[in-house]
Order: C-alpha cells, then sequence, then structure tokens
C-alpha cells in the first residue's frame, strides 16, 4: 500500500472519540447566549434606547445616529463580558461565502496605556478594501474602497473572542456587492404586495414577513482521508474514483442509527449552533453512506439565510475537532446522491397568518388560493429566472440525477390540489353571492390540506409541501440569498400584477369576491403549463416540458441568460431589487466562477493524472512485466502469463488513452484562456475542456481496479463513503 494512503488509513483507525460537555441538558438555558438579542439588548441599554432600537428593527427604519452610539457601547460591554477582544463587519460578498476584517475594541492612550473603543461609527460603517472581491466590473481594480453598514435586523453574535456584526456591503458608488442588499430590497417588495393584498380580506394585516427553513445536507469524511486526496481537498468532489460494490442501493443508510463519531460532531456543533441562535432542530443519515442532514425551526428569511451561512462555517469549524471534512460540494462522489439546501418558504402576517396554509372558513380559503395560485404564476412566469438562481458548476453535476430534481423547472402540488385548481379552472362563477357558502357554483369547500396529501415526489424542483413551497434545487455549497430573492421579487410583482387586474374589474363594479375568483380562475388555465405530478427524470418529461414551452437549461452558462433577458430587465427596474448595472455584474461574477471552477478541476485532473496515476500505474506494469521475464526464463509456456500479458496490455491501453486525452484537454483549456468574452469561455470550458473529464476519469477508474490496490495511491471510495 502507498505511504501515503497507508498513513491516512491508519490515521482513521487511531481516532478515538472526544468527550462533549454540554453547557446545561436544557437547551432553553443557553440558547442564544452568544447573540446580542433583545433581552441582552434590554439589559445593557437605556430603556429609552431599548424602545428606539426594537421599534426601528421591528418597522425596518433606519436608527438614529446617536442611538448607534448608546447601541455600540452596549454591544462593547457585553461582548467584553464574554471574552471578545475584537470585532468584525460580517458580510456576505459575491463569492457566495461570508468574509470578515477583525478590529480590536482597543486603542493606544496618550500615557501609554490603552483602552476599549467601539464607536456609533464604527458599529454603522466600515470601509473594507473590496479590490479583491468580485464586482462583475462594478468597480476598477483601482477603486478598492467598499462600505459595510450594519444590517440590524440581524442581530450580532459572538464567535469565538470576536464579535460578528452582519452587514451590508457596496461599491463606492453604492451599487450592490453582496447577496444581503438585493434580498432586503426584494422583502421590502414583497412585504408592501402582500400587505396590498392582504387587504382585501383584512384590513389589520400591517406586515408581510417572508418564512424560511433551510435543509443542510452534507457529508463527512475523515480529515487524512481527505487531505490524502488532492482532488478532494482542490476542488470539493472526486475527480476518480470506482464505485464502492456497496454505497447506497440497500437503503439501508437512511435515517439509520447515526455513527458514534458522527453523533459526538452532530452534539458538538449543535451546541455551538443554539448558542448563536441557530435552531437546529433535525437531525439525521441521509440516503448515501456518510451524507447527513440538519435542519432549524422556520426563521424570517433574512435571520434564517445568515444563520445558514453561519452554519456552513461552524460545520467546518467544528468538523476539524472530530477529525473531520465537511463536504458541502454539490455532488462529492459520482454515483451516489449529491446534497442540497431544501428551501421551505411560506409568508406569515403580523397577525400570525400563514398565507400558504388553507383555512375552514370560505373566506379563508379565498385567501389561501390568492397567495397560492399567484406563486405559481410567479414561477410560471419567471421559471428561467428562478432556474438562474440556482446554477453553478457544482449544482449541474446534481440535477437530474439521485434524487435531486431536475433542471426543468415544473411545480408539484399534489393531486387533491390540483384537483381542486381543475376544479375551479372549470366552474362557472355565480355573480349573485348572497353567502359565502354558495361562493362557487358546485365549488366544496377546500378541506384542511394535510403533509400526507401533499408531497411524495422527489424530483420536483419546486413542491407545495402542506403549508409552504420547497424549492429543492438550491445546491448544498450555495448562498440561499439569491434563490430566495429572485423568489420573493417574482412573488412581489406577481402580487402587484394580481393587485391591478382585481381592481381593473372592480372598478367595473363587481362584487369584490367575484373578481378575485375571476383573476384566480384565468391565473389557473394561464399557469397550468408548469404544473406537473409524474417522474422528473423521464425522457417523456423533457418531450412534454418542451412541448408545453418549459424551458431546460442544463448547464449554467446558458441557464445564466435569463438574468440579461428582456423580461427580466423589466422585472429588476419594477421591484427595483437590481439595477441593470448590478444584474450584468452579478452574470459575469456567476460566469466566471464557473469557468474558473472548471480550470481548476482540469489542472488537477492534469497533475493527477501525468504526476499520480500513470506513474503508479507504469510502476505495476513493470513488476508484471519483470513476471512474465521470469516465467519465460525458466521456461513456462506462455499460456501459463497470459493473464498478466493481458493485464500488461489493457494498462498500456488506458495509460495511452489517458496520457493523450489528458494533452488533447490542456490544448482545449488553452484555446478557451484567450476567448475573450466571458460567456463564450464559459461555454468552451463547459463544451469543451469538461468534455474530457468522463472519459479520462472512466479509463482512470479502470485502472484502479487493474492496479494491485497496495500501490494504488488514493484513497478509494470504500474507505472514504464509509466512517470508521
Amino acid at each position: 500500500m502507498s505511504n501515503f494512503r497507508f498513513q491516512a488509513l491508519q490515521a482513521v483507525l487511531d481516532r478515538s472519540i472526544p468527550e462533549i460537555k454540554l453547557p446545561s441538558n436544557k437547551i432553553s438555558d443557553y440558547f442564544n447566549s452568544n447573540v446580542f438579542d433583545k433581552q441582552k439588548m434590554k439589559d445593557f441599554l437605556s430603556k429609552d434606547a431599548f424602545q428606539v432600537i426594537v421599534s426601528s428593527i421591528e418597522k425596518s427604519e433606519p436608527i438614529p445616529r446617536d442611538m448607534a452610539d448608546q447601541v455600540a457601547s452596549a454591544m462593547k460591554a457585553w461582548a467584553i463580558s464574554k471574552g471578545a477582544t475584537h470585532y468584525t463587519h460580517w458580510f456576505q460578498p459575491l463569492t457566495g461565502t461570508t468574509a470578515e476584517k477583525h478590529d480590536a475594541f482597543f486603542e493606544p492612550t496618550p500615557d501609554g496605556g490603552a483602552i476599549e473603543v467601539f464607536s456609533g461609527d464604527a458599529l454603522a460603517q466600515q470601509e473594507p478594501d473590496a479590490s479583491s472581491f468580485p464586482s462583475g466590473g462594478l468597480r476598477n481594480t483601482f477603486e478598492a474602497r467598499g462600505y459595510t453598514a450594519w444590517d440590524p435586523s440581524s442581530p450580532a453574535f459572538i464567535m469565538g473572542r470576536t464579535l460578528c456584526i452582519p452587514t451590508v456591503f457596496v461599491s463606492y458608488t453604492g451599487e450592490a456587492l453582496d447577496y444581503k442588499v438585493p434580498l432586503l430590497k426584494a422583502l421590502n417588495a414583497l412585504d408592501k404586495a402582500a400587505v396590498d393584498v392582504c387587504h382585501y380580506f383584512d384590513k389589520s394585516i400591517e406586515k408581510v414577513n417572508a418564512s424560511l427553513g433551510i435543509e443542510q445536507e452534507y457529508f463527512l469524511v475523515d480529515i487524512a482521508l481527505f487531505n490524502a486526496r488532492p482532488d478532494l481537498y482542490l476542488t470539493g468532489r472526486t475527480l476518480f474514483g470506482h464505485m464502492s460494490a456497496k454505497n447506497q442501493q440497500l437503503e439501508d443508510h437512511y435515517f439509520g442509527s447515526i455513527p458514534e463519531r458522527v453523533y459526538a460532531y452532530m452534539q458538538d456543533l449543535e451546541t455551538e449552533a443554539l448558542q448563536l441562535g441557530i435552531p437546529l432542530k433535525t437531525r439525521h443519515n441521509e440516503v448515501a453512506p456518510s451524507q447527513f442532514e440538519c435542519a432549524p425551526i422556520y426563521e424570517e428569511i433574512n435571520l434564517a439565510i445568515d444563520h445558514n451561512q453561519l452554519l456552513m462555517d461552524l460545520m467546518d469549524r467544528v468538523a476539524k475537532r472530530h477529525n473531520f471534512k465537511v463536504l458541502l460540494h454539490e455532488k462529492p462522489y459520482a454515483g451516489v446522491n449529491g446534497s442540497g439546501k431544501h428551501n421551505n418558504w411560506s409568508m406569515i402576517t403580523n397577525t400570525g397568518k400563514n398565507l400558504l396554509s388553507p383555512g375552514k372558513t370560505p373566506k379563508n380559503n379565498l385567501m389561501f388560493l390568492t397567495f397560492f395560485v399567484n406563486t405559481i404564476r410567479a414561477v410560471y412566469e419567471h421559471a428561467d429566472l428562478l432556474r438562474a438562481s440556482i446554477a453553478s458548476v457544482n449544482n449541474d453535476h446534481r440535477l437530474g440525477a439521485n434524487e435531486a430534481p431536475p433542471a426543468i423547472i415544473s411545480i408539484f402540488l399534489g393531486s387533491q390540489l390540483s384537483d381542486v385548481l381543475d376544479e375551479i379552472e372549470t366552474s362557472r362563477i355565480s355573480k349573485k353571492i348572497k353567502d359565502d357558502a354558495l361562493l362557487w357554483q358546485g365549488i366544496p369547500k377546500i378541506p384542511q390540506i394535510l403533509k400526507d396529501n401533499t408531497d411524495r415526489n422527489r424530483t420536483s424542483p419546486f413542491a407545495f409541501t402542506g403549508n409552504k413551497f420547497e424549492l429543492r434545487a438550491v445546491g448544498s455549497s450555495a448562498n440561499s440569498a439569491y434563490p430566495m430573492t429572485i423568489l420573493n421579487m417574482i412573488m412581489a410583482e406577481q402580487l402587484k400584477k394580481f393587485k391591478y387586474d382585481v381592481d381593473r374589474i372592480l372598478r367595473k363594479g363587481e362584487k369584490k369576491d367575484v373578481a378575485i375568483l375571476m383573476v384566480i380562475k384565468r391565473y389557473i388555465k394561464e399557469s397550468k403549463n408548469i404544473r406537473f405530478e409524474g417522474n422528473g427524470y423521464s425522457q417523456e418529461w423533457e418531450e412534454e416540458a418542451g412541448a408545453r414551452g418549459l424551458s431546460n437549461f442544463k448547464t449554467t452558462p446558458r441557464a445564466l441568460d435569463a438574468l440579461l433577458a428582456e423580461k427580466s430587465a423589466i422585472l429588476f427596474e419594477d421591484t427595483a431589487v437590481f439595477s441593470p448595472r448590478e444584474a450584468h455584474a452579478r452574470h459575469e461574477v456567476l460566469l466566471e466562477s464557473f469557468y474558473k471552477k472548471l480550470q481548476i478541476e482540469a489542472r488537477v485532473i492534469g497533475e493527477l493524472v501525468i504526476n499520480v496515476i500513470i506513474p503508479t500505474a507504469i510502476a505495476y506494469q513493470s513488476n508484471l512485466v519483470e513476471n512474465v521475464r521470469g516465467l519465460k526464463d525458466i521456461g513456462l509456456d506462455s499460456g501459463t502469463y497470459a493473464a498478466q500479458l493481458d493485464i500488461i496490455s489493457k494498462i498500456s491501453e488506458h495509460v495511452n488513452f489517458i496520457k493523450s486525452n489528458v494533452g488533447y484537454m490542456i490544448a482545449e483549456r488553452k484555446q478557451a484562456n484567450g476567448i475573450e468574452d466571458i460567456r463564450e469561455k464559459a461555454i468552451a470550458y463547459d463544451e469543451k475542456v469538461k468534455a474530457f473529464f468522463q472519459p479520462i476519469r472512466y479509463h482512470v477508474d479502470k485502472l484502479e481496479q487493474l492496479i494491485d490496490d497496495s500501490l494504488w495511491p488514493l484513497p478509494k471510495f470504500r474507505e472514504l463513503l464509509f466512517i470508521k
């Protein structure tokens, strides 16, 4: 066995399980303990300051600058009492991860001493260097200045010994350089549009918040095995590897007993997450070996996304203490399930009503139908833009295989709700309504929708699951802010159109409920093509979807065209979520990320093949040649070493194919690098360079099956997939 692989496997066998000490047996005793939440504000702020801050947060109003000094002083006092020595503005640049620059609280004094200082100005705004973050042309290289500004709707927290303050990140000229600014704009647009529609039913509703619960899937692998795989280390996925004889085919891992090492990790992770206010509720084994899931309780969407970004960082930090590496790549292992980030989305009013939850009366059901059908219509109208929001090189590997939804955006409702919509579409609306019970002629009341009556289709990218829609197409490593920005934005626009259509009918003297139903009936009919209840993997669905006019963008570069479509430009302008420059910038940033990741993978493939795989194959082949020569020298017939000759020949075939195709791949990569247009460059990498990945992998995996196990240099799938 090669020395490096042997050492890695030996390290795995030597692992001990660390003892996990919980702060308390009651989660409520330590939940939010490292968060500057309302209770701590109340403890550290004056009564007047506390009321101003809470009111500003709840009403999304700017906090007066003089109050910022009081908040900063209170935050500093609390953070220092918890052992913090530094603070940072914690933001989400277009890299998809989070970023932070730490500054100490202390300032030197003229007498040679020091004091702890943290001002309202430092809390409210900082100027990190923006030159090295992706901007898509929103600033020149020499224009390094960018601003981070405090987002008071997401509470500050302590990570280690640093006070982290969630912030937005904008350029010197005011364009958004992050994921948070557009999300906040989209949420504001949805709030206004949804409240206006709610007033058809309930005038007491003053605010609508989008709610989100994010189910986070991930793989774990021992850190020693991870370090012994350069492809995993550099790209997040295995570029080579023959499938293990046993993987997920027995379906014995899903919801199975959690391995002891993993259980210790989960306990440790949950403890830290709960202290940071992340309300983790669920943990379990996922379908593939060494694949797991954690899920929180639903939260307001901005906070839910901040918590998920923080959780991904925390998962990796805690994993290192347990000698694990968290794999958040959407497809780290070919042939088994990939990982997603299911986004469970709904809308909640200030009165506590879930707008996607059916009621017990015709009036409440009409309200539910209004928001339900408008969601379907919004996704139908902007399916291409929603598809673009989940596009990435990682997700391209996952979509359409092993229970992941396909790239075609469709909506699954379940037979019960589909029947209700079909019945409404074909029914006659009575215009002489004397009683709510007679709202529709021939239409029964909508029964209380139970989870058992809705989703059982795992191939649907957008499914209704009882009282929410679940966007399953989001990749496990993605920042959910982007798809949630798009979803909330298209919903805001759709609700504005709905109100316009209803009001136009009302101006003709029609009764309100009749006007609402007339519009709903039309929307049901117009958006019917997006609804699909069958197998999303079938060839028949691809053909049917094409006949329905639904797009099927299988790879990222062409899916991203939706960002620059005229239809999207009108949407962005109407909702004021993206300026034309910001939309073009995001298009460029995403394309650049796409081709650069493929560029890295191509380089890793070339390096591993030339420096590791081929030398190993030739060394083993040389051993066989010596064996054949020895057998021949002692006078044995050639038939006695026919198997050795066959293996020698096959090794040569595979090595020759790999060597020549790596050369062709490098030539295509160099040609792609010379393309100036970023879209054309991304397409060239996708269609020309990436085209060599699978054929090269096939022949490398064949070598893995031929070569002596003790010589193979890379940990194999059977070693990576099963935690010891």
